[in-house]
């Protein structure tokens, strides 16, 4: 893959303390388990051997995609990201026009979505409806219920 994941500097930043748990706390441990394990003798019936080598190629696949997604990345500048329509970082007030509820969230990389905070992935299907609209704009939301008519109120950052 050499697609660009657009990440907040925040965001790039828990990426790396992740990486650096990996590499410098869970490797020398499993590292630790593996020699335990080859201490006791015949490898070919050592169940935690075989557990610890498991245990190691996992991590060191999760290293290494955790290493491409750093390569990729790029980081967003906010200071020139502009409110007058919907774009990633933005924070985007809107409301069901079926039931008047008015909600708001902030659009972040998918990295970055926890829908409880209120921040949407930018490829959801919401924040993709609301991507380059303008305040006042009405669009037509397709979500898993149906299709949602939503104004949107505001656009901040």
């Amino acid at each position: 893959m050499t697609d660009v994941i657009y990440i907040t500097e925040e965001g790039l930043q828990k990426l790396k303390d992740e990486l650096d748990q990996l590499r410098l706390v869970e490797r020398p441990l499993i590292s630790k388990m593996l020699a335990d394990a080859r201490d006791k003798g015949d490898l070919t019936e050592n169940a935690e051997y075989a557990a610890a080598k498991e245990a190691q190629g996992m991590l060191e696949m999760k290293i290494s995609k955790l290493e491409d997604v750093i390569a990729r990345s790029r980081i967003i500048d906010e200071t020139k990201i502009d409110t007058s329509t919907v774009r990633i970082l933005n924070r985007v007030k809107i409301k069901n026009k079926t039931n008047n509820l008015v909600m708001e969230y902030q659009i972040v990389p998918e990295s970055e979505a926890n829908f409880k905070l209120g921040k949407i992935a930018v490829n959801s299907p919401i924040a993709m409806g609301l991507i380059g609209k303008k305040v006042g704009d009405t669009v037509q939301i397709k979500v898993p219920s149906g299709i949602i008519p939503f104004e949107i109120i505001s656009v901040s950052m």
